[in-house]
Order: C-alpha cells, then sequence, then structure tokens
C-alpha cells in the first residue's frame, strides 16, 4: 500500500520517532479503517515528494496499542507530528491531500 513509508512499533517508537533530529510525522491506522485506506496513498504521495524534510511512518493501532493511547489518539486515522520529542500538530480525521499538505506547510515548506 505505502512504499514510502514505513511501519514502527510500540518498542521502536522512542529511539525512530521520538529521538529524531527532523520532524517526524506518523499516521496511526487500522485495517478496518475505511477513512485511513483514503489517507494512506495521500501521505505517500506526499512521503515521496518531502522525505527529505520530514520521516514519514505508519503505526497499527491494533499491534501496537501503548503509543496511541500514551498520546490520546482516539480516533483514527490521527496524523500526529513529532519534533524535538513533542507532538507539534495533530490532524484527525481523513482529509484531502490539500489540506494535509496546509496543515503540514511548516514542516515541508510550501
Amino acid at each position: 500500500m505505502a512504499d514510502n513509508i514505513s511501519a514502527v512499533t510500540d518498542a521502536e517508537f522512542e529511539a525512530q520517532v521520538l529521538k529524531s533530529d527532523k520532524p517526524v510525522l506518523v499516521d496511526f491506522w487500522a485495517e478496518w479503517c475505511g477513512p485511513c485506506r483514503q489517507v494512506a496513498p495521500i501521505l505517500d504521495e506526499i512521503a515521496g515528494a518531502h522525505g527529505d524534510k520530514v520521516t514519514f511512518y505508519k503505526m497499527n493501532v491494533d499491534e501496537n496499542p501503548v503509543t496511541p493511547a500514551s498520546y490520546r489518539v482516539t480516533g483514527i486515522p490521527t496524523i500526529n507530528v513529532y519534533h524535538g520529542g513533542e507532538v507539534v500538530k495533530t490532524i484527525v480525521g481523513a482529509r484531502p491531500k490539500a489540506a494535509i499538505l496546509n496543515e503540514l506547510s511548516e514542516f515541508i515548506g510550501s
């Protein structure tokens, strides 16, 4: 499905996401989530174009319950951007590509 986006697990989250030098976008999703399937190809395109500025990961909330719970991810899809170990942006729900790009503009440039 998403060729430009690697999966990240609860076990890897701190090292891969929180300790990253550059901003990291995490797409919280699940197999049964229809809107998640709408967002995935959009994020894959954005990752392909802007992966040099932001690292992109996806996290299956059913397989990795600890991280979503600790960040109060209650609805999916939820996209969190982390920088310096903190959440700096949250996008909840499926959005069109233009809206997601607009939300991410401070990280990817326009």
